[in-house]
């Protein structure tokens, strides 16, 4: 498979209501969008999950462009693609880091490479699953009614499972005061590394509300620390923010770091290595779940298809379009429909992404073809 050409394009959409993290708020998202091209004119797409701000990880939006732009897009237009597995296993393999750059693009091959076996990509990647159930993530709020009235309209929405933003000062009495009213549903807390082992105590107290899970309470880049507070909870930790690629799953497993993992296919360098994380926590029993970065219609697509997979077992984050965006770039949007997405099965994401929507919301694009490198 001969790449002929690669669009990068900068997105910025507006966000229905503000989102609120441990770290972060946001008002929009701006982000990339990857096209690629084959010598038939076949396009496959995908985004880059990367931040404006270094503040979930170090990538950002201005270092994934010259990423992509000065190391990756160079490589895969001289190169021929025999299978998407070949770009993180042999050509993108000796570049450090930059898992999300890696992953933006390697996604839109992916697509294409569906598109070019006229499958589904959920089908070329091995999943199983027609429809996958699927949950909704809370951001912090002014009070805990709002949050009360946002759970009660997400549950009349049918979602299957409820995370809430957590850190210091905005967890036990959240958490009491949402059990109280709805004492039953799947819940889940998310620190996004907010606190520390010495505040273990607090942590604990949340053992009596029966969560599903805590998503990473303690450093980003811990798996140490998180091996003594699991021994110490009886609320199995999710890890996310530590987990960028099999090998660091694999050391998490055996030091007992975690009970759950969460896969967002950015922050561990694409499908590729999504599916190896997949296959290894698959075969110690250790559940999965797909984790979401407020990510497009795009994005969101490629979240779909690998939650097919038969180890994603717990209801993920890809909440329907309308959840987050007034308007989405592809049609159709993504629905929910009592807590379930049904799979798309026509060729690649399964959605097509509407260039007219698409143009309305760049800011900023950049083409190159292999020509151009071949030149070089």
């Amino acid at each position: 498979m001969k790449i002929k050409q690669v669009i990068l394009r900068h997105l910025k959409l507006d966000l229905l209501h503000p989102f609120i993290t441990s770290f972060a708020k946001e008002y929009d998202r701006e982000f990339i969008l990857v096209e690629v091209k084959s010598d038939d004119g076949i396009s496959g797409w995908a985004e880059s999950v990367a931040m404006l701000d270094p503040v979930y990880n170090e990538e950002t939006v201005k270092t994934n462009w010259h990423m992509l732009e000065d190391y990756l897009i160079p490589i895969l237009l001289k190169n021929e693609i025999e299978h998407p597995d070949n770009l993180s296993e042999k050509y993108f393999s000796y570049i450090r880091g930059n898992y999300m750059a890696k992953a933006a693009l390697e996604g839109a091959v992916w697509d294409l490479y569906a598109k070019k076996q006229n499958a589904a990509l959920s089908s070329v990647l091995g999943g199983t699953k027609r429809q996958i159930e699927v949950g909704v993530s809370i951001g912090i709020k002014d009070s805990v009614d709002e949050t009360l009235e946002m759970i009660a309209a997400r549950l009349d929405e049918g979602y299957k499972r409820f995370k809430l933003k957590i850190k210091p000062g905005w967890d036990i009495n959240l958490i009491d005061k949402v059990r109280k009213v709805y004492p039953e549903i799947p819940l889940m807390a998310d620190a996004n590394s907010a606190y520390t082992l010495q505040d273990i105590d607090r942590l604990s107290a949340l053992d009596h509300y029966n969560l599903m899970m805590i998503e990473q309470p303690l450093a980003y880049n811990d798996i140490i620390d998180h091996a003594y507070l699991q021994a110490r909870l009886k609320t199995p930790i999710c890890l996310d923010e530590s987990i960028h690629s099999v090998e660091d799953a694999r050391k998490a497993l055996k030091l007992g770091s975690c009970k759950i993992i969460n896969v967002k296919i950015g922050r561990v360098g694409g499908l590729t290595q999504s599916r190896k994380i997949h296959d290894l926590c698959q075969e110690h029993g250790i559940p999965l779940w797909c984790g979401g970065m407020l990510e497009s219609g795009v994005g969101r697509a490629h979240n779909i298809a690998i939650t097919t997979l038969p180890n994603f077992v717990l209801p993920g984050d890809t909440a329907a379009s309308s959840v987050y965006w007034a308007t989405d770039i592809i049609e159709p949007e993504v629905t929910v429909e009592n807590g379930i997405i049904t799979v798309p099965n026509s060729p690649g994401i399964g959605y097509e992404p509407s260039l007219e929507k698409i143009n309305k919301y760049t800011t900023y694009s950049q083409t190159y073809s292999s020509n151009e490198i071949a030149a070089v």
